[in-house]
């Protein structure tokens, strides 16, 4: 018989295994997610259950670390997918979720940005698929479209440094020429150095991209004189030329060209200040606009238009004749020869002004104070979706939005000199500790681009 106190010792060991298998388990089921790249000042990753451990260069992060920093201190985090973040002071973000394999199809990353800050450059999970990757705040939820791009959680704190800054921000101007309003199906958008992206709702396009739909793909553009665009199946369409200001919409150029597929266009401000600048182009003809809603339709065997608004003039290649053509009238122009339509076309394809288009969220300004308490973002290059429980806010290359702590969400008028003028390295910066020093003595590094 065993004595009792023999009893407990065994018993005790085989807790005590238990625990470390246990913790042993726990530790291998841990994603790994990183590493520290540069540190400055004081600032910890905290796995849950365990020891904080102090930021340094070389130290691994893993799924649901807890990174913080104090005042004055700051860290570039490099991620497995290539994602890079520079972590501001005072802040405290938790990687919630990390997964990426390479080649994987359940990749993602969901990111708790409690206070503070980042400058991210994503990597290849948010470049995998719209929804893949995520920073969720307390006033809203940031969708990441693959792209380049600060964050801020701001109380008194933003007006403050704002404050102190003589320089004048510049203006917060939309660049893109159009936005996605609606897709169905692939979408991309391929930009004059040959660099495809994929477009989504909200996405978007800017002059000189070719975008293209996928086979059984629909999508509606918004331009910002309030063109819209429906673009059908297999369809390759070009902004060759679109530049507005809508205090001069006259001075402003539309010029776009069909190389292939369909599209039903509405024309807008640009074209009833000055129709002349207004122009759609095709293989075998260009199209004149006179304020007008059209249909283009082009195949291997030659492109069919008609008009169901307005009017238009076409003129077929190689030619000086013009076909006058109003509402109700077609014309197909082939190799083969001209001959009229009296058939609509295109019927099947939603008409652009059936479309439903929110300008506010997509390109309009409003009144944003620097001192304003909420979340400020600002995009360098790609597609963030701002998501409140009220409203959803796209901005694009260049923009800068704002959401409240009442679910409101505005594109403030002006670049928050927060942003703007941010002395804290980029993820990217060669020479991150140079940077920061060239920083605070009011010298801007040479990388940092505005």
């Amino acid at each position: 018989m065993i004595a009792p106190e023999i009893r407990n010792r065994q018993l005790q060991r085989r807790l005590a295994m238990g625990l470390g298998l246990l913790l042993v388990a726990a530790g291998a089921a841990a994603q790994s997610a990183g590493e520290v790249e540069f540190s400055r000042g004081v600032g910890f990753a905290q796995t849950p259950g365990q020891t904080p451990r102090t930021l340094g260069k070389g130290l691994p992060l893993q799924e649901g670390d807890r990174l913080t920093t104090s005042d004055g201190g700051s860290a570039i985090i490099k991620l497995e997918d290539g994602t890079r973040m520079t972590v501001r002071p005072n802040s405290e973000i938790i990687l919630q979720q990390y997964r990426y394999g390479q080649n994987a199809t359940d990749n993602s990353m969901v990111m708790q940005l409690l206070r503070g800050g980042m400058r991210a450059v994503t990597g290849l999970i948010a470049k995998s698929s719209p929804n893949a990757a995520r920073i969720q705040t307390a006033t809203a939820t940031i969708g990441i479209r693959g792209t380049d791009f600060d964050a801020r959680v701001c109380a008194r704190d933003c007006g403050t440094e704002s404050s102190n800054i003589k320089d004048t921000s510049r203006p917060n101007v939309v660049q893109a020429s159009a936005k996605v309003v609606s897709a169905q199906g692939a979408l991309e958008a391929v930009d004059g150095a040959g660099t495809r992206r994929r477009l989504v709702d909200g996405g978007s396009v800017y002059p000189g991209d070719l975008v293209e739909t996928g086979s059984g793909t629909k999508a509606v553009l918004a331009f910002r004189d309030d063109s819209r665009v429906t673009l059908g199946s297999a369809t390759r369409f070009r902004v060759d030329n679109f530049v507005y200001d809508d205090k001069n919409p006259g001075e402003g150029r539309f010029l776009v060209s069909l190389l292939r597929g369909s599209v039903r266009a509405l024309t807008g401000l640009i074209a009833k200040s000055n129709q002349r600048n207004v122009g759609f182009a095709t293989a075998t003809a260009t199209i004149g606009i006179r304020g007008t809603g059209l249909d283009l339709d082009c195949g291997d065997d030659g492109c069919s238009f008609f008009t169901w608004l307005g009017s238009i003039v076409v003129t077929p290649t190689g030619q000086t004749a013009l076909e006058a053509l109003v509402a109700g009238q077609g014309l197909f122009v082939g190799p083969a020869g001209i001959r009229p339509l009296s058939t609509p076309i295109l019927q099947d394809l939603l008409r652009p002004d059936g479309a439903t288009v929110d300008t506010k969220q997509l390109f309009s300004n409003n009144a944003v104070s620097d001192s304003d308490e909420g979340l400020f973002v600002f995009v360098r290059d790609g597609h963030i979706e701002v998501a409140t429980s009220r409203e959803i806010l796209h901005l694009g290359k260049g923009e800068a939005g704002f959401a409240g702590d009442n679910g409101n969400t505005a594109r403030p008028l002006q670049v928050p000199k927060f942003l703007e003028f941010d002395k804290l390295p980029l993820p990217n910066s060669k020479n991150p500790m140079l940077a920061s020093i060239l920083g605070e003595s009011g010298i801007k590094a040479g990388n940092v681009c505005r």
